[in-house]
């Protein structure tokens, strides 16, 4: 199909009346139709049937569709809400597998084009290996390898959100993978089973003689590589605290009602205009990671990928007001910090050895990352990487105050469009949280206050409140933890409690820290992912398990899950205000009693294992 056609002026002079560009349209909706439905259903009777259907309704409400630019998203929803019917249909009356009415001839033509250059064994395993994919995985395929649409675009005709196509594509490409494993085929051959499909797939020689998956695309749109890239070398700039302005006087103007982000043009100011987007098989990535509090407190951090010396389309930016992506010419604000399409841990340079050592053995594998030590503030760590020479450049650059350098401003395109995914909590940088749950059969309850950037964390600093059933609670001020027994005495003073929970102002998704903290402690974990766009971290705090339940896309933990070898249970579940305006005094800031006995270090993650146990 050719990719000159101005799709929308066809579309407008067919909304028009003009029979010509209606027919043509048709025609060119049609053919596409056509592979996509067939690489979802694999039956070219139930394809046939679902093009018909659908062409039937675009010729009817075509004059209702008010922008031209989104015709062939609005189609592609068309059809693909008639597949889920048919799937749906199909599911109630119980019909034969999809195996035995598979069409195994497929379009033979296309099969004669390729069976020169793939041998027959392979069209059946990659054929086989498709069809045991479910269909939302082989439409999220069909929609980003052979349209290559944005996850935004996918989410829009799945009806689902943008981290959940993510994540859903993640989950198609391992599952195909898997497939292709079980024959002996590697990781190396996904690519190539992918365009096989899609030629075999094709309406057409012409149509099947275009089909190119880019490794580029295969990657997905989440941090990828950042594990793989984590070979690289290290470069350590100590700014030094000497003539650096301080970072609380960068954000001092901030209010708790300031919004974190500004404008569309304070977000995308022309200082480094972005050159051509390419994917190719020739990148370099270049990290910035950014601690003004030293390599232990909150990290920013900035990834830039080239391709042949040329900006790629995907950048990224986490600073001190939010988490930004620049994808195909947009620029989009989540509520979420980054993580590895793969759920593996995100690490730092700054990880000592015994943690980096530990998180390896968790996940089977040796992440070669470099350590790097380093004591102070204004820590900038600098990492590059050569993905076709597998070579590393490091360089050294020293800056006055990082933070209000060009390397952590959102630097796309002015006039890029801004698309805002944050919820209002995160607009406004922080919210209040409720805890509610039952330990051992006893009620517990509770508030608490979580910034969701660093700008914020210092006028909204982070607390906890605790009631606990037996009458005793905990108190984090943020600037210290007391527990206190039933009469209201203070038994013991910890450094902070908040290990454990999500603190996404420190840079990391609430996935990362959780894991980290359980790390640090030596405390083996597991990382479930869930259809919803949930995952579900288990820790095995012998003789406790800890199940904590994170939405990816809000950051945020929804719920932990206690129970112990002898039948002791318990669960807290977190519900987090959108709207604040009238939270009254259930939201006042607590302040933590006085206390004569030594300040304890902080229990980290195991302090969670004491509300189970009582062991206070």
């Amino acid at each position: 199909m050719s990719k000159n056609i101005d799709y929308v002026r066809l579309v407008e002079r067919a909304q028009l009346g003009d029979r010509q560009c209606l027919e043509r349209l048709t025609e060119l909706a049609e053919e596409r139709l056509r592979e996509d439905v067939s690489r979802i259903t694999l039956n070219q009777d139930v394809t046939q049937d679902i093009v018909q259907e659908t062409m039937l309704e675009m010729l009817n409400k075509l004059g209702k569709l008010r922008e031209a630019d989104r015709f062939w998203k609005w189609l592609t929803h068309i059809a693909f809400n008639k597949i889920n019917h048919h799937h749906r249909k199909e599911k109630r009356y119980e019909t034969a597998p999809a195996s035995s009415r598979r069409d195994t001839n497929g379009p033979q033509h296309n099969q004669e084009a390729v069976a020169e250059l793939i041998g027959k064994e392979f069209q059946q395993i990659v054929g086989g290996a498709m069809q045991c994919l479910k269909p939302r995985q082989r439409t999220v395929l069909t929609l980003r390898c052979y349209r290559d649409m944005a996850y935004s675009e996918i989410a829009e005709v799945m009806g689902c959100s943008e981290f959940a196509a993510m994540m859903l594509f993640h989950r198609a490409k391992r599952s195909l993978g898997k497939q292709l494993s079980r024959h002996g085929y590697g990781k190396g051959l996904l690519i190539p089973a992918l365009v096989l499909f899609g030629k075999l797939t094709a309406s057409s020689e012409a149509s099947a003689a275009q089909i190119l998956v880019c490794a580029a695309v295969t990657e997905g749109g989440l941090l990828v590589g950042l594990a793989s890239l984590a070979t690289s070398k290290t470069t350590l700039v100590c700014l030094g605290t000497a003539g650096v302005l301080a970072v609380g006087t960068a954000v001092s103007t901030l209010t708790p009602e300031t919004p974190v982000a500004g404008s569309a043009q304070e977000l995308v100011p022309s200082v480094l205009p972005a050159g051509p987007g390419t994917q190719t098989s020739t990148r370099t990535g270049e990290y910035w990671y950014y601690f003004p509090e030293g390599p232990s407190g909150p990290m920013m951090m900035r990834v830039t990928s080239e391709a042949d010396g040329r900006q790629s389309n995907f950048q990224y930016l986490q600073n001190d007001r939010g988490n930004y992506t620049f994808d195909n010419h947009s620029i989009h604000i989540n509520n979420q910090r980054m993580v590895a399409e793969d759920l593996c841990v995100f690490q730092l340079p700054t990880d000592r050895p015994e943690l980096a050592a530990f998180i390896s053995r968790v996940q089977g594998y040796r992440d070669p990352m470099e350590y790097v030590s380093s004591q102070g503030r204004d820590v900038l760590i600098v990492t590059t990487y050569d993905s076709q020479n597998n070579t590393h450049r490091s360089r050294i650059t020293r800056q006055s105050n990082v933070l209000n350098e060009r390397y952590f401003l959102p630097d796309w395109p002015a006039g890029a469009r801004v698309v805002d995914n944050r919820d209002a909590m995160h607009r406004r940088g922080w919210t209040y949280f409720r805890i509610t749950g039952r330990i051992n059969g006893q009620k517990v309850s509770g508030t608490g206050r979580m910034p969701f950037v660093y700008a914020t964390s210092k006028q909204c600093r982070p607390w906890l409140r605790l009631q606990l059933g037996d009458g005793s609670k905990i108190v984090d001020s943020g600037a210290g933890a007391c527990v206190y027994d039933p009469s209201g005495r203070v038994t013991v003073r910890y450094k902070g409690v908040f290990k454990g929970l999500g603190r996404p102002w420190t840079g990391l998704h609430t996935i990362d820290i959780v894991r980290r903290d359980a790390a640090e402690k030596q405390v083996w974990f597991e990382t479930k992912t869930m259809d919803s766009g949930q995952v579900e971290v288990v820790l095995d705090c012998e003789p406790v398990k800890l199940v904590y339940t994170i939405d990816m896309e809000t950051d945020v933990i929804e719920k932990i899950t206690f129970s112990a070898n002898d039948g002791r249970e318990g669960e807290l579940s977190f519900s987090y205000l959108q709207d604040i305006d009238n939270a009254g005094s259930e939201f006042a800031e607590p302040k933590t009693g006085s206390y004569r006995g030594s300040q304890q270090n902080s229990p980290d993650t195991l302090w969670l294992m004491k509300l189970i146990n009582n062991s206070w």
